[in-house]
């Protein structure tokens, strides 16, 4: 058995918990087909049916899939996504999950990640996920500050903390895989600051000059830096204003995730914050777009309520 077929049962058997006599669909595009190909085969050794699903390459991060996939994906157990361009922060995969559909999406993924990636102890990731979101349960205010710069903050009232574990085993149950992360939506129109990305950008791939953004009143007004910056300010240009919009905080917590150029992975690793600007509604928010985009932040230090949660990079938790 191959590395990528091994990586592929580890997600059809451990993260999905797929069962004996459920229905399993592996939706992709030509970009990621070896790998829906191996997920496939995975899920036809269990499942009661596998099917495997073709779509033609989307053009952004959460542009919708047809209509028809949509309607059909509500009609399974089980769903993974490795496509292109990421179907996390899309209606048709909300709506799924409504539906009793367990999801994980896998934007982006390269062979090589999922190979990595996919052998963390994903019981320890999950308790690592968990314990942060129980700790920030019900706080107010959040302040990010790294050596390159940023320093931003927000409310996050009534906003709650997401673990995205790895384990996804009961109906409506949603993730990325690789997992890693404990993430929040914070309120709209609060967040002020500057935040350096000095890592790596979802659409740009790893910094080379660092990106400037500067947030007021919850949006992205000002982008700066090299060549990169005016790819992002190209590829948020279509959507407006709400792609502009401070959509998410969150923690990496996969201890076998590295910075690697691609945000699927990226955002995951242990001992980094990401920021996302654009679509939150997938994540308690209140701003629909089809765009998110994600920045991942160096060495950052996050202080909730007063409280150091993370110190230069260092979980203090």
């Amino acid at each position: 058995m191959d590395d990528l077929m091994k990586s592929a049962r580890i997600a059809v058997y451990n993260c999905m918990g797929v069962k004996k006599g459920e229905n399993v669909l592996i939706i992709t595009d030509e970009p990621l087909r070896k790998i829906g190909q191996a997920l496939w085969k995975a899920a036809k050794e269990i499942a009661g049916e596998a099917m495997l699903l073709e779509i033609t390459p989307r053009s952004s991060n959460g542009e919708e899939p047809p209509p028809m996939v949509a309607e059909f994906m509500k009609k399974f157990d089980v769903i993974l996504i490795p496509t292109s361009m990421s179907m996390t922060h899309t209606a048709a995969r909300r709506e799924a999950c409504k539906a009793g559909a367990r999801i994980a999406t896998l934007p982006g993924i390269t062979e090589d990640s999922m190979k990595r990636t996919l052998s963390a102890d994903y019981n320890k990731v999950s308790e690592r996920s968990l314990k942060l979101a129980k700790v920030l349960s019900g706080k107010k205010t959040a302040r990010v500050k790294t050596p390159s710069g940023t320093d931003i903050s927000m409310s996050i009232e009534g906003r709650e903390w997401e673990p995205d574990t790895g384990l996804y085993h009961k109906p409506g149950d949603f993730g990325n895989l690789p997992a890693g992360e404990t993430y929040i939506a914070p309120l709209e129109g609060t967040a002020n600051g500057v935040i350096i990305v000095d890592g790596a950008m979802a659409g740009v791939g790893v910094i080379k000059k660092p990106l400037k953004l500067v947030v007021k009143d919850g949006f992205a007004t000002e982008i700066s830096g090299d060549k990169s910056a005016k790819d992002l300010e190209k590829a948020i240009a279509p959507f407006g204003k709400p792609a502009r919009n401070l959509a998410e905080l969150g923690i990496g917590t996969n201890d076998k995730a590295k910075i690697i150029g691609n945000v699927l992975e990226d955002e995951k690793v242990m001992g980094t914050v990401h920021m996302a600007i654009g679509d939150n509604k997938s994540m308690g928010g209140q701003v629909s777009v089809q765009s998110h985009l994600d920045g991942i932040l160096l060495k950052p230090t996050l202080e909730v309520d007063g409280q150091i949660i993370m110190k230069d990079g260092v979980l203090k938790i």
